[in-house]
């Protein structure tokens, strides 16, 4: 009889999390990626619960704090999970319990008096001007994958595209002669991105000697294809990434967002103001961009005190 009732317990918490992922997905347009970090970390605590044969709806501020308690020390079979981690489970949490009570399954939060660990932000690798430049230099010839390797890198550092905005881009989101693009970020949210004179030069170069060469006969409508036709994946892209930074002697230094860091800093070292580089970069919060001001000022210090001469003085 007991095993019974368990099953129904979490058939009952599968259901509610079912729900719960849905109404992110079509009310709040989550990503996907952050559905399923949502839907593992949801199933986490339903498997804490489950030991102390407590439902969602039953589980109290004590259970809470317990389970994060757990993820931060770590136990026999986990090692400790990141401040970050247990800030993102934590997000999750409030975002799940408050969901509850709006659809009347309880009337209480247990997370109301959260008390998450602080994220220490780590401040994100930035290029130079002068490995910008030997980075973009790297894809050298007029073969399809050079063309299609140039245009990439030079069309991600000009917008400061995410990776999977980069490889959606289809051929008609791009404008060339608009000098725009229409770039689709986290939630399906679209926005109208500024291209510079480089990287409209190496993407029509790319459209008019490369990607034909790439995809032969197939119908494909995505502007970045691999060697067989096909959509450029993720990994695809890193690869490519990956590639040229190690021949520019950047290995350590790269990541496909890195090119986005830098596109937001130089913006604002070079004068561009907070709000539009926010909504180039398409972030909801000011808040996330301003990690960049950060980023801008400490370059600024260093050029001072490299350039003054008496910065340094005794």
């Amino acid at each position: 009889m007991a095993t019974i009732e368990h099953a129904r317990i979490e058939a009952r918490y599968e259901h509610l999390v079912l729900d719960f992922l849905a109404y992110l997905e079509f009310e709040r347009g989550l990503s996907r990626n952050t559905l399923e970090a949502y839907r593992g970390d949801l199933l986490q605590l339903g498997r804490f619960l489950a030991e102390r044969h407590r439902s969602a709806i039953e589980a109290t501020p004590a259970d809470i704090s317990d389970f994060l308690t757990r993820l931060a020390t770590g136990d026999d079979e986990h090692r400790p999970a990141s401040p970050a981690t247990i800030h993102r489970k934590s997000a999750c949490l409030r975002s799940f319990y408050r969901h509850l009570r709006r659809e009347g399954l309880r009337d209480s939060d247990p997370t109301a008096s959260l008390s998450a660990p602080r994220r220490n932000r780590k401040l994100p690798q930035v290029l130079t001007r002068g490995e910008v430049e030997r980075l973009l230099s790297q894809p050298r010839g007029g073969d399809p994958q050079a063309l299609r390797d140039r245009a990439l890198l030079e069309l991600m550092y000009a917008s400061g595209l995410r990776a999977s905005e980069a490889i959606g881009l289809d051929v008609t989101d791009i404008d060339l002669d608009e000098r725009m693009l229409r770039a689709r970020g986290k939630g399906s949210k679209e926005r109208i991105v500024p291209v510079g004179q480089a990287a409209l030069k190496a993407v029509r170069a790319y459209l008019e000697r490369g990607r034909a060469g790439l995809v032969k006969n197939r119908s494909e409508t995505h502007l970045f294809v691999n060697f067989r036709g096909g959509q450029l994946t993720r990994q695809g892209l890193y690869k490519i990434v990956r590639r040229h930074a190690l021949t520019a002697g950047l290995a350590d230094r790269m990541s496909p967002h890195t090119l986005r860091h830098t596109f937001a800093t130089h913006l604002l070292a070079g004068g561009c103001d907070l709000r539009s580089v926010q909504e180039m970069l398409g972030h909801a919060d000011v808040a996330t961009t301003q990690l960049y001001t950060h980023l801008s000022s400490e370059r600024l210090k260093d050029v001072y005190f490299k350039a003054h001469p008496r910065a340094t003085a005794a």
